[in-house]
């Protein structure tokens, strides 16, 4: 029983994906009307927002980092998680500013390493071995995708029936289970016979030295940071041109599910044909394309056709970024990679970009969509030098336990 569940990762990682999104999906809609119920002003609920955006760009590579000189990514997730739910407790009481503010930054620096280290557990699980075939990691990546739908409708259906201090029960509820989750999760172990005092602070530098790593990660901020104006300001622009909220949810509910379908079947069918670079190229030629639609018209039969290109401008783009982070980072630095490519390089960008998105809507409107597309075109010059080499593809495999 033991050696036949050692050999089956995948329903365990679909648990520990689709708890931890469930989690997400609870709370990330409603947490700026929570804040302000509990008698923030738009203005301090934008500084706690923002400073809670800030410090993960400082946890998220701090605990993948810890991780990886541990050997440890799966023990460094549990905790994060397990002291999260406890946080995420703590907003039940919490009043007034400082209290508040506390608990957000807390909560945000503990949040923030979870979602990396459970795709760097992931990744290197979904490899094929000699005792196992491996997975698609698309397949728990839209696990949880599919997980933070049903998330999303569950909070509406708490908040209508308790308030908005449920969001906080149920996601420290969710947090908890995925905190379990973790640890029956395969752990991530070097071979034998590299020693731990390789990976020192030079090897992050090393790290950051490979030029398909740097291009990688600004491809990725290029492409998923054009989102930045259509999460802000997506809604905003409908609702101005006439589309009522339950039309606008519908239409943003369609690039979610095209994201699941992505991730669960055409992503993993089409890498199997093409390379990561092409991937990367469709991805950035959809984006250029969606952010020129959107910066032309709001009719809702144009907006119902370009949105499902969400599955390819972040889901195809993350399934093609992790395959060439598979190929190209040394042993020992799956998850301080996996924190520099989503914490630093993404959060980092997203953040600039959706307060330059401000900027850009109060000036020109809609046309400030075709910023967005300006970035992906940015891209494509990029994509086309990220193809890994046949040695590159095939690095040490981490062993599981």
């Amino acid at each position: 029983m033991l050696a036949r569940a050692r050999a089956a990762p995948l329903p365990r990682f679909i648990v520990l994906f689709s708890v931890l999104y469930l989690a997400f999906g609870v709370a990330s809609p409603f947490l700026p009307a929570f804040l302000e119920s509990r008698g923030l002003t738009p203005q301090q609920v934008g500084l706690v927002l923002a400073l809670g955006t800030a410090i993960r760009l400082l946890s998220g590579p701090t605990a993948g980092r810890i991780a990886d000189l541990l050997q440890a990514l799966r023990t460094v997730l549990a905790v994060c998680t397990a002291v999260a739910a406890a946080v995420t407790y703590g907003f039940l009481p919490a009043q007034g500013f400082w209290i508040l503010l506390i608990v957000s930054l807390l909560h945000a620096a503990m949040v923030a390493p979870t979602t990396t280290l459970a795709d760097a557990l992931a990744l290197g699980a979904s490899k094929p071995r000699a005792a196992s075939r491996g997975f698609e990691y698309g397949w728990v990546r839209g696990a949880g995708s599919a997980a933070f739908i049903v998330g999303l409708v569950i909070s509406g259906q708490a908040v209508n029936a308790f308030g908005l201090a449920a969001i906080s029960a149920l996601q420290a509820a969710f947090l908890l289970a995925a905190a379990a989750g973790a640890m029956i999760v395969p752990e991530l172990v070097r071979d034998r016979d590299v020693s731990t005092t390789k990976f020192s602070a030079g090897s992050v530098r090393d790290l950051l030295r490979l030029p398909l790593f740097r291009r990688l990660v600004l491809v990725a901020a290029l492409i998923l940071g054009s989102h930045a104006m259509h999460d802000s300001f997506a809604m905003i622009r409908w609702n101005a041109a006439g589309i009522d909220a339950g039309t606008g949810s519908i239409l943003w509910a369609e690039s979610v599910a095209a994201e699941v379908v992505v991730f669960f079947l055409i992503g993993p069918l089409l890498l199997r044909y093409i390379s990561p670079a092409t991937a990367m190229t469709i991805a950035a030629c959809a984006g250029v394309l969606r952010w020129m639609v959107m910066a032309q018209t709001a009719d809702v039969v144009a907006i119902a056709l370009v949105e499902p290109l969400h599955g390819l401008t972040f889901a195809l783009l993350h399934l093609a970024c992790m395959r060439v982070l598979a190929a190209i980072v040394p042993p020992g630095l799956a998850g301080t990679a996996q924190a520099i490519y989503g914490t630093l390089g993404i959060g980092a960008t997203s953040a600039i970009l959706t307060f330059a998105s401000g900027t850009l809507y109060a000036n020109f409107g809609a046309a400030g969509f075709w910023a967005m597309a300006a970035l992906c075109a940015a891209a494509l010059p990029l994509t086309l030098t990220l193809r890994v080499s046949a040695a590159a593809s095939v690095p040490p495999s981490p062993r599981r336990e």
